[in-house]
């Protein structure tokens, strides 16, 4: 089964709040932000995906990872195992 739009949507928001946790709601959004193509509200849902949904995924990530390294991989990977259509 193919993931559509509203799966990396609702897991793209996972884990940004995941990370609004871990690094508060600024640095968290903020990061979020950076990534083209990702349309992101103040509460850290994803409002909307412009361009290849993998590579946003993957830019989101590299965004976090960037900043606290081993901790986002582990808490990404516990989201991963949700979303099985979702390849990394």
């Amino acid at each position: 089964m193919e993931p559509n739009n509203s799966d990396y949507k609702q897991m793209l928001t996972e884990i940004i709040k995941k990370q609004v946790v871990i690094l508060g709601p600024q640095i968290a959004i903020l990061k979020a932000r950076n990534v083209p193509g990702l349309k992101v509200s103040d509460d850290g849902a994803v409002l909307g995906i412009e361009g290849p949904e993998q590579v946003v995924l993957q830019k989101l990530i590299d965004e976090y990872v960037a900043l606290s390294g081993e901790i986002v991989k582990n808490a990404v990977n516990s989201i991963f195992k949700k979303y099985p259509s979702i390849q990394r």
